[in-house]
């Protein structure tokens, strides 16, 4: 039984239903069997609606978008039910009409904008023949250009046109997708995890642009995205999915707030809640996998995954009950759902790192200076760092702050400038990672933001993982084997996937596969470059479980680079916040995230969507960050400073890093009383 859940008053405006899916059904043909990705899933959506789409990977969102556009691959099909945008029926069009629904009618924005642009091909060329396309005459539509680039808030749009994809910012590319996506009025805008890899200030940036374009077009907005927190904020209804099946569908906030699936119950609980940290408990996490693809149970398709499921759970399949009006849940025990028992154990016993002794790892004076383009570009200035045993430090910024560069100067990817000193356990660290030995390269390992880059596509994953296994823990045999196997199940991976290579593995499957490789060797130091960026929270928390049992268990340090504050506030014992390659601010996570802070650390925590509650007032920077090839005079910062004194100094003079209350250290010309008196923002 399938159920269409009623829009709120006012959303079906002149013009009728933006979109209507009915009872669609999407199936995958592999080696001659259909196999089924999505199965009855029907909602709507209205002109200005947002409809969000959440749930694991791999449960058919991105299916369910591909359907939509008519994007599906060759194997790909409709199998049963209807699409239908602005009247039209999706599966019925072919050639011009085809054509015609993908040009001015739906525009779909994808996760990576990098790879939606022809990197030999300026921006100003490939934005202008959107409008080309719609019938414009060439000077005609680099005029258009420009005054699109100017409507998704780009300030120097003649620079940005003139440029190539690589010369531009994530946050940068991700305003010229969504200008291009706009550039028809489409009826319907599709997106699919767009702020994935932003950080929390252009994030914020970009989520408010969409608002006011949806509201300004009359737009109707899908929007796909792992983060629960960003859909509460954007979207008027949102649907769960999970293994292809709509879980539950209703008002955002109520669903969110008050959820009637054991599924949306168990994804609530696997973020970290404000202020919740490791030593506080483990995070909750949903036990068990997906169903394999085309797994079609007669019952209900969660039982075993359910500690609520009993057996007519595993007998009957759950049609979608009615839930106060305008909500409904797949579930038969839904009055129920907020009963779900914890599937991990709360208590968690990880000792708070031992700073009596010498530090691990000692940078000091770090500095890194690039050529560019007859430039010295200043990635790194000056920094000073201590990370202990069994200590995680979190480094948070903006995109560009210098967090990767310095990872690669700690791992001797990138050798720092002269009169920079790194050592490890007292040791002298070699700049150039050809130069250190065996033991001190197995000391340290990196998970990277981009696991496509990181794992080589000839290899499967048995391979990438076993090698590691052999060369750096020295395990042959049957004990190769075990461990293999122990590190598969700690990152929630099955064993089937072994034999799998990483093009035919989901973007989770592929970090999941990169984080296994990095534990392999039991390293001392793990550097963790946006680890959980791809993941659903039900996999993220699994892996921040797994973080912090291996840091107990081994006394592991972690450098923890992520733009998820709310993740960093969760695993950080000390938190260091770089700005243009300098140090802004320092100390116990617990200082840091609490008020005071540098109004740069203010501004990165008011941008960060939250669910529950109300939402605080958010900080706008002004501008975007200045080129490190010239930073500005004085407080690199005073540019974008909603705070700057109006004496001057701020552009004059730059400020010391100086320890303002025991153990916390920040860059600022604004006392720290001041600071205090001024700033609301809460706890994260």
């Amino acid at each position: 039984m399938t159920l269409s859940t009623s829009l709120p008053p006012g959303s079906q405006q002149a013009g009728g239903l933006v979109l209507d899916a009915a009872d669609l059904g999407v199936s995958y043909t592999v080696r001659g069997t259909d196999r089924q990705a999505v199965r009855g899933v029907s909602f709507q959506i209205g002109p200005r609606e947002s409809f969000g789409l959440v749930g694991e990977s791999g449960c058919g969102k991105t299916t369910i978008a591909l359907a939509i556009a008519r994007y599906l691959p060759r194997n790909g099909q409709i199998s049963s039910g209807s699409v239908t945008v602005a009247g039209q029926d999706v599966a019925s069009l072919t050639g011009d009409a085809l054509r015609r629904l993908r040009a001015r009618t739906v525009s779909m924005v994808y996760q990576e904008p990098g790879r939606a642009l022809n990197p030999s091909i300026r921006v100003g060329r490939q934005v202008a023949e959107v409008f080309e396309v719609a019938g414009l005459s060439r000077a005609d539509a680099a005029g258009r250009a420009e005054e699109m680039l100017r409507k998704v808030q780009i300030s120097d749009p003649g620079r940005v046109l003139r440029s190539y994809p690589h010369q531009l910012s994530g946050g940068m590319l991700q305003r010229v997708i969504i200008a291009m996506a706009l550039a028809a009025e489409p009826a319907l805008l599709i997106l699919d995890e767009p702020t994935t890899a932003l950080d929390a200030t252009v994030e914020a940036e970009i989520l408010d642009l969409v608002s006011g374009l949806r509201q300004e077009f009359h737009t109707a907005v899908l929007f796909i995205s792992h983060n629960l927190a960003v859909i509460a904020k954007m979207c008027d209804r949102v649907g769960v999915m999970y293994a292809g099946e709509l879980a539950e569908e209703g008002p955002a906030r109520e669903v969110f707030e008050a959820p009637s699936h054991p599924y949306t119950v168990g994804l609530l609980r696997c973020i970290p809640g404000r202020g919740q940290r490791k030593d506080h408990g483990r995070l909750d996490t949903i036990p068990g996998f997906l169903p394999g693809p085309g797994e079609v149970p007669a019952a209900c398709i969660f039982a075993p995954r359910c500690a609520l499921a009993d057996q007519r759970c595993r007998e009957e399949a759950p049609p979608m009950y009615q839930v106060n009006g305008a909500r409904a849940a797949r579930c038969h025990y839904h009055e129920r759902a907020g009963t779900l028992p914890r599937a991990t154990q709360e208590e968690a016993q990880i000792p708070p790192p031992d700073r009596g002794q010498e530090p691990l790892i000692s940078l000091r004076g770090v500095s890194k200076t690039f050529s560019a383009h007859r430039e010295r570009v200043h990635a790194l200035t000056g920094i000073d760092l201590d990370l202990h045993r069994g200590e995680t430090l979190g480094l948070v910024g903006e995109s560009g702050s210098g967090k990767t560069t310095l990872a690669r100067v700690l791992l001797g990817l990138t050798s720092p400038d002269e009169g920079s000193a790194l050592e490890l356990s007292g040791s002298e660290l070699a700049p150039d990672s050809a130069h250190r030995s065996h033991d001190q390269h197995r000391s340290m390992q990196i998970i990277f933001q981009n696991p496509d880059s990181a794992l080589n596509r000839r290899h499967s994953v048995r391979h990438l993982i076993g090698r590691a296994l052999t060369k750096l823990a020295g395990l042959t045999g049957a004990e190769r084997e075990a461990r293999l196997q122990e590190i598969i199940r700690a990152v929630r991976m099955e064993p089937r996937q072994l034999g799998l290579r990483p093009a035919q593995l989901s973007g989770g499957l592929k970090q999941r596969t990169a984080i296994a490789r990095a534990f392999a060797g039991n390293p001392r130091i793990l550097v963790c470059d946006e680890p959980t960026s791809a993941l659903d929270v039900s996999v993220q928390a699994a892996i921040l479980n797994l973080l912090g049992e291996l840091q107990a268990k081994n006394q592991v340090t972690y450098l923890f680079i992520s733009h998820d504050l709310a993740v960093v506030r969760y695993l950080s014992d000390r938190i260091a916040v770089l700005y243009l390659g300098r140090l802004m601010e320092y100390g116990e996570a617990d200082m840091v995230f609490s008020a005071p802070h540098h109004p740069y650390t203010e501004a990165l925590l008011s941008a960060v969507p939250r669910l529950g509650g109300m939402p605080g007032e958010r900080i706008i920077l002004k501008g975007e960050i200045p080129s490190p090839a010239h930073p500005p005079s004085g407080c690199v910062f005073h540019t974008r400073c909603p705070r700057r004194l109006a004496s001057g100094v701020c552009e004059s003079e730059e400020p010391p890093l100086a320890e303002v209350e025991p153990g916390h250290f920040m860059r600022c010309h604004i006392p720290v009383a001041e600071l205090r008196s001024l700033q609301s923002v809460e706890t994260q």
